[in-house]
């Protein structure tokens, strides 16, 4: 197996599915000769064709119309949009148009289109570039939304968001692309959608993450760990739908729980577990779950986004608070 970085692992996954699948189109701005801003389709178009990988103008509105024009007539779209920023754009397309279709038509349609997205600070971006506006998505019926937070996951999650019949918005953070390697397979795989991943075993504490903030709690999990406390950390991978079952036997087994998010506290993904939680597992808790989020203001210019984002830091601080409750 190679050793690859997200990016690759994502280009990758692009790769497999435009050949296993000749109705896999890829479009975006600037994705097919320059191979999008981050290199995700970079020698896609060389490979496959103008045809299947594509230049569209500057508009996410015209990209969205296009994404559920070729659905309906039986393409797997795969849109990028440039920044998640800028999917305000877009809205009517994802939430108005491709959210409904399945609804909509009684099931005789379906909407098989996977909306590729990089977001997520850390790395000295604009304005509009950085923003975590997952909590929007989620809280759109017929949406799913995956966030991985390793290569193995971005490649596995986005073969099957991209197999899968509903509307997928698959978000890559920026920060994650190449700050780490790890061995991914060659041939095809698939993750299935709306599963977690315990990514460390635990039974004091279960700490919920996703994205970027799933490495941060691997942090503070180690740190805990020289204080003798054994910490979980689960990797929600899916924030819509939520893998319940998982969440639950982890408070249940450990009696405590944070949820972390980078996005900002009213943003919703990190309330949404807090309250499934309260509302399932209430008997077993022995201490509040409190969140470590992102302030409640809009995203900061670069020279403050290290004060403004969530680290692994404020996690230890959160946990110590749900510990020694």
């Amino acid at each position: 197996m190679a050793q690859l970085t997200m990016i690759q692992a994502i280009t990758d996954a692009l790769k497999c599915e435009l050949k296993d699948d000749e109705n896999v189109l890829l479009f975006g701005e600037d994705i097919g000769a320059n191979g999008g801003v981050f290199r995700a389709t970079e020698g896609l178009q060389k490979e496959f064709g103008v045809d299947r990988v594509f230049d569209t103008p500057l508009a996410e509105s015209g990209i969205g119309g296009l994404a559920i024009g070729l659905a309906l007539q039986g393409y797997r779209p795969v849109p990028e949009i440039q920044f998640f920023g800028f999917v305000y754009e877009v809205m009517d397309s994802i939430s108005g148009q491709l959210a409904r279709m399945k609804y909509r038509s009684g099931g005789s349609l379906n909407a098989p289109v996977t909306i590729r997205s990089p977001f997520g600070g850390g790395v000295h971006t604009p304005e509009m570039h950085s923003d975590s506006l997952e909590g929007l998505m989620a809280a759109q019926p017929g949406l799913k939304v995956v966030i991985p937070s390793t290569p193995y996951d971005a490649k596995g999650l986005l073969i099957s968001s991209i197999r899968d019949n509903d509307p997928v918005i698959f978000l890559e953070h920026l920060k994650l692309y190449r700050s780490f390697r790890e061995e991914v397979p060659e041939e095809s795989y698939t993750i299935p959608l709306g599963k977690a991943a315990v990514r460390r075993e635990g039974k004091d504490l279960s700490i919920f993450a996703y994205g970027a903030m799933v490495h941060e709690a691997l942090k503070a999990a180690e740190t805990l760990e020289k204080e003798d406390f054994s910490v979980e950390v689960i990797d929600l991978r899916t924030v819509q739908p939520l893998d319940i079952e998982t969440i639950i036997a982890s408070v249940e087994k450990t009696n405590r729980a944070i949820v972390v998010q980078e996005a900002q506290k009213q943003a919703g993904i990190a309330a949404n577990v807090v309250s499934e939680i309260t509302e399932r597992a209430i008997l077993s808790l022995e201490a509040p779950v409190l969140r470590v989020t992102a302030p409640d203001t809009i995203y900061p210019y670069p020279q403050a986004e290290a004060v403004w984002l969530p680290n692994h830091k404020d996690i230890y601080a959160t946990a110590k608070k749900v510990l020694t409750f």
